[in-house]
């Protein structure tokens, strides 16, 4: 029998607002929301109820993290689904969208049903899988199922994975869909001829400090203002990732609902975190594609989250080997594991009263709910899935090796002590993470949408 739970006197921060109430959890859902919320003995335990005091801890929806590459399948000596959610869920993230530049690259529906297939199998938290888009896949793309799958991944710029679509008739064609486009923005033209600059000046030994003048903020702009402007021309649902400058800020509006909005944005915690001056310490530790840029950058990107040009923040996990990740400039893969973290992050900036913990939710969970359409998820609502995260806003966690539960067993956090702890997560009415262990059954389910 499912063993269900009522949080009590929990601080509750859900929809913009704070209050003590508590939760009742029921099969997989939220069955009630109130300020004392009465359970007989003989009810509770009829119902398999366990009572959670949650009186010195916060209770916030479920973290949806709208990109993230568990490498699944075909590179899973850097992670697999089930190492990379069990991280997830430590870290309060609930449910997530997996990138396609895997081996093979998810380009058809047959391969994107192999990835769900897997998942339904291993993972700790809820899933979706976006359907890579390449120069010729455009009959693939038509087949597209938006209440099944989360989007349409267009790498304009290359990144990982040889996925790189530059062919201006397929943009278009691909961009003229009615589905949600979710994009990678630089452009590639830009990037060769600043790579072959410094290639030309150091030869192989690039120091890693000029990665953001190759991966360069006019290279973003270009990309950027181009994806824009097609976008406005046919009517895209355009979702633009990891923005990194503060330029490319100017093609994107704050004045309307985030339910209205045609072109949506999402920033990396790691673009909040860090500038180019941490390249001296961290090194290729934080080669991402986009770059860390400057502090003058990261400093806009953080009004923009705080005044609403900015709709998402999520992590880009993407894991890689140490070994891979301690090679030379040119060798060194870009990406890196942040998803046991990015919530910490985030509460961590709220510490530091840079921002306040309303925004928290809404900027992970409640508008990647709504960017997406996400069917009964990232609120606090009776009659949702309860996802939901326990948080301790006064017990510090420490960011150590032995701690990390991604694969490759590094982090460019290691040394970091973060203010706040994650006691507990539930995935569909399931305590999946109970603040020190993962569940050894998994729960997670596929994601459905609007």
């Amino acid at each position: 029998m499912k063993k269900n739970y009522l949080i009590k006197n929990a601080t509750i921060i859900n929809e913009g607002k704070t209050f003590s109430g508590d939760v009742l959890i029921i099969g997989n859902f939220i069955a009630d929301i109130g300020e004392n919320i009465p359970i007989s003995v003989l009810f509770a335990r009829e119902q398999n109820i366990e009572v959670i005091d949650a009186s010195e801890m916060f209770l916030i929806p479920g973290v949806i993290d709208d990109q993230v590459h568990f490498r699944e399948p075909g590179l899973t000596r850097k992670g697999d689904i089930a190492s990379e959610s069990a991280a997830a869920v430590a870290g309060g993230v609930t449910s997530f969208m997996d990138m396609p530049n895997t081996k093979p690259p998810a380009l058809t529906l047959e391969l994107l049903e192999q990835k769900y297939e897997i998942a339904e199998k291993t993972s700790q938290a809820n899933f979706s899988f976006y359907l890579g888009a390449s120069n010729d896949n455009i009959e693939h793309l038509k087949q597209f199922d938006p209440t099944k799958n989360c989007g349409i991944k267009v790498f304009l710029g290359s990144s990982t994975g040889n996925m790189l679509v530059d062919n201006t008739e397929t943009i278009k064609k691909i961009f003229s869909l009615p589905f949600l486009i979710a994009i990678h923005s630089e452009d590639e033209a830009t990037i060769r001829a600043n790579t072959e600059f410094y290639r030309q000046k150091y030869g192989e030994d690039v120091p890693v400090k000029f990665h953001a003048a190759i991966r360069s903020a006019e290279a973003c702009f270009k990309s950027s203002q181009r994806a824009v402007m097609l976008a406005h021309e046919l009517g895209t649902r355009l979702h633009i990732l990891h923005l990194s400058t503060a330029d490319e800020l100017a093609f994107l509006t704050n004045n309307i609902p985030l339910e209205e909005k045609k072109i949506t944005s999402e920033v990396c915690v790691h673009h909040l975190w860090f500038n180019e001056d941490a390249y001296h310490t961290k090194g290729t530790l934080i080669k991402w594609n986009p770059s860390i840029k400057t502090e003058a950058d990261r400093k806009a990107l953080f009004k923009a989250v705080l005044d609403g040009t900015i709709d998402v923040v999520a992590t880009d996990h993407a894991p890689h080997t140490f070994e891979e990740k301690m090679q030379t400039y040119f060798s060194a893969p870009s990406g890196g594991p942040l998803v046991q973290h990015s919530l910490l992050m985030m509460l961590e900036f709220s510490h530091q009263k840079q921002l306040s913990l309303e925004e928290i939710p809404k900027l992970m969970c409640h508008h990647p709910a709504i960017c997406f359409k996400v069917q009964k998820r990232g609120f606090i609502r009776k009659n949702y899935y309860a996802d939901l995260v326990l948080l301790d806003l006064k017990t510090s966690t420490s960011v150590i090796t032995e701690s990390l539960l991604y694969k490759c067993k590094w982090s460019p956090l290691e040394g970091t002590t973060f203010s706040s702890k994650i006691t507990a997560t539930f995935v569909n009415g399931y305590k999946v993470y109970d603040g020190v262990n993962v569940a050894e059954k998994t729960h997670g389910m596929r994601l459905t949408f609007n």
